[in-house]
């Protein structure tokens, strides 16, 4: 369960962030899969650079709801693996809404179980740029 206060250290946003790249396991049995994160396709945006409805968004999230979509709050699977890799059920995701559209738009806040592990879309998971909340 995520808490209110978004204050990440240093030390865990480092964690997430070595557990990029290319890992490979072996084992006698069989040879292993090899898991590639695309840390390079994460990017950070000031938390004063997102747009009015990402805060809106955020505040929900600390809130924790009621959210206007049903699907807000479910788990994100992070098929595309582009956000560091984690156990299913780790990451959250939430619609930001978009001005003018018929639908909930490409938008949309993903979290983490970390404190202040934010990650907003504007391109509906193309890309991610990790929120930082000190500037």
């Amino acid at each position: 369960m995520r808490t209110p206060t978004r204050v990440l250290s240093a030390s865990v946003l480092a964690a997430g962030l070595l557990f990029g790249g290319s890992v490979t396991a072996a084992s006698a049995a069989a040879p292993a899969p090899t898991a590639t994160v695309s840390i390079a396709a994460v990017g950070d945006i000031c938390l004063s650079d997102l747009p009015a409805e990402a805060h809106e968004t955020l505040d929900l999230i600390d809130q924790g709801g009621p959210y206007p979509y049903p699907q807000d709050g479910t788990v994100f699977q992070n098929r595309e693996g582009i956000l560091p890799a984690q156990d299913s059920g780790y990451y959250h995701e939430y619609t930001v809404e978009t001005p003018g559209s018929d639908d909930r738009g490409a938008r949309r806040i993903v979290t983490g179980e970390a404190t202040a592990e934010d990650y907003y879309t504007a391109d509906h998971y193309e890309s991610f740029d990790l929120v930082d909340h000190d500037c």
